[in-house]
């Protein structure tokens, strides 16, 4: 199949699109990227691109990326995101279907992790040449524009429904990355049928040359290390993490450790500090390529998000590899994540933002046998292997994209 995917995201930023890429290559398939300039999450352009212009570069051999002109996102805020937004969707739809002109494809594949307006530069090609479109739903609208108060009008908000509303009828097929997604999107289009199709994770090995700082060695292999991996950030409710720390102090080999960065990491350091919670590291970032070593030296891994109603629709995307990595998980997590941990059998899971119930998970899986842990963490993998694993899961993707029409 000739496929043109249409996201705002793309390598060198980090989403999973940029797997999924590869893996239809490797299956044979032609994939042209239609996208915009690298800028998140920092909100600078990144190194060897500028905003202006347009640049054709190619991605993993084969794959042509064609990048249209983006304004960054800056330092975040509600005019700096919208501007970004607009200006992909703007460019995408005015200058994609020149840049395409002298190419064939058999289907558009929309990735929009947010805002569903990326879906324009796909809806203005079909519009001028027939090419039916994909659209794989990965976030809520105008739900979440409602929980993050991002809009409050009652007119508007209805306004950007029947947008959505639009964007769903202009589809060929939509596809959602939760099943809670499914009665959602019926609800603003009950014409739509939509595909259950959740984020896949790429398995990645050990790297035999990589080794951690001596500090993070300790932290991990010389305490029962629960690793919270990723973004931390307001969504992440890790003020429930430092509550539940608090209640642990008398397990003298627990240690609660955070690898990355994000909007609330000076505020966990602060509390340290204040609380003088030993049993609290804070590693910060690392490359990629370490994520399976730190996984690998963990007891247990780490997920929890915040008591939002929109949160309990959606999958962390963290939570496939996680299971990937053969690791119990503690959740303290509502919704799609809680029912996924427990049919699973792969962890211990209690309601988002309550503490006590993350304490208590913790001390339950602090005392188990660690045969126990090791067969919680093998049923994860399983369900991992089954269910979300790249390779079936684009072969799905594929038969999918095929039936399109």
């Amino acid at each position: 199949m000739n496929i043109l995917i249409v996201t705002q995201y793309f390598f060198p930023e980090t989403f999973i699109i940029n797997d999924l890429v590869v893996e239809m290559e490797k299956q044979g398939h032609n994939v042209t990227v239609l996208t915009g300039k690298p800028n998140y999450p920092d909100g600078k352009i990144f190194s060897g691109y500028k905003a202006s212009g347009v640049v054709r570069e190619k991605y993993a051999e084969d794959v042509e990326i064609v990048r249209v002109p983006l304004r960054p996102r800056g330092a975040g805020g509600a005019k700096n995101l919208i501007l970004n937004y607009l200006s992909f969707v703007l460019f995408g739809c005015l200058l994609g279907p020149w840049l395409l002109r002298k190419k064939k494809f058999d289907v558009s594949f929309v990735f929009v992790p947010s805002p569903i307006t990326g879906a324009f530069p796909a809806m203005v090609l079909k519009g001028l040449t027939g090419t039916p479109i994909a659209l794989w739903v990965l976030d809520l609208w105008p739900q979440s524009l409602v929980v993050t108060k991002f809009v409050k009008n009652p007119v508007l908000l209805k306004a950007v429904e029947a947008m959505v509303w639009f964007i769903y009828r202009c589809c060929d097929s939509v596809l959602v990355q939760s099943k809670s997604f499914i009665e959602p999107v019926k609800k603003i289009d009950s014409k739509c049928t939509p595909i259950y199709y959740p984020n896949s994770f790429k398995k990645m090995s050990i790297d035999p040359t990589l080794t951690l700082p001596l500090d993070a060695e300790n932290a991990l292999k010389k305490h029962f290390s629960v690793v919270f991996a990723g973004n931390i950030g307001k969504a992440q409710s890790v003020e429930t993490i430092v509550a539940a720390a608090k209640l642990l102090q008398d397990l003298p080999d627990l240690k609660i450790v955070f690898v990355g960065s994000g909007s609330m990491l000076s505020w966990i350091q602060d509390k340290i500090k204040i609380d003088g919670l030993s049993n609290i590291q804070c590693l910060g970032r690392f490359d990629i390529s370490y994520i399976p070593l730190i996984y690998a030296q963990s007891s247990a891994l780490l997920l929890t998000l915040n008591a939002d109603e929109i949160l309990k629709y959606t999958l962390p995307w963290k939570t496939q590899s996680y299971m990937a990595a053969g690791k119990p998980i503690i959740g303290a997590i509502d919704g799609e994540g809680a029912r996924t941990i427990l049919e699973a059998e792969c962890g211990l899971c209690g309601p988002a933002e309550d503490a006590q119930a993350l304490a208590d998970n913790i001390r339950r899986m602090y005392v188990m046998d660690p045969l126990e842990l090791e067969a919680m963490g093998n049923r994860g993998k399983k369900y991992y292997e089954d269910n979300f694993e790249m390779t079936t899961q684009t072969t799905r993707l594929i038969n999918i994209l095929r039936t399109t029409k």
